[in-house]
């Protein structure tokens, strides 16, 4: 089982560059770079809602669950 972080196509959607979000919700480029490629253990829901606020969207478009 694992979590998908689908990050990096919505900043895509959004035409966004990662440093520009990062500088956005206060956060280090390395931190939101660990975070798109999935090679974090956790999120806090506060960094999670500022992403949302700053790209628009709902966390189920940024994290999905995959099945074995």
């Amino acid at each position: 089982m694992a979590i998908i972080v689908r990050l990096d196509v919505m900043l895509a959607t959004r035409k966004m560059k990662s440093k520009d979000l990062a500088s956005k919700i206060g956060i280090s480029e390395q931190n939101l770079s660990l975070l798109k490629s999935g090679k974090v253990r956790g999120v806090r829901f506060e960094t999670l809602a500022a992403i949302c606020k700053e790209l628009d969207c709902q966390p189920g478009d940024l994290l999905e669950f995959e099945k074995p």
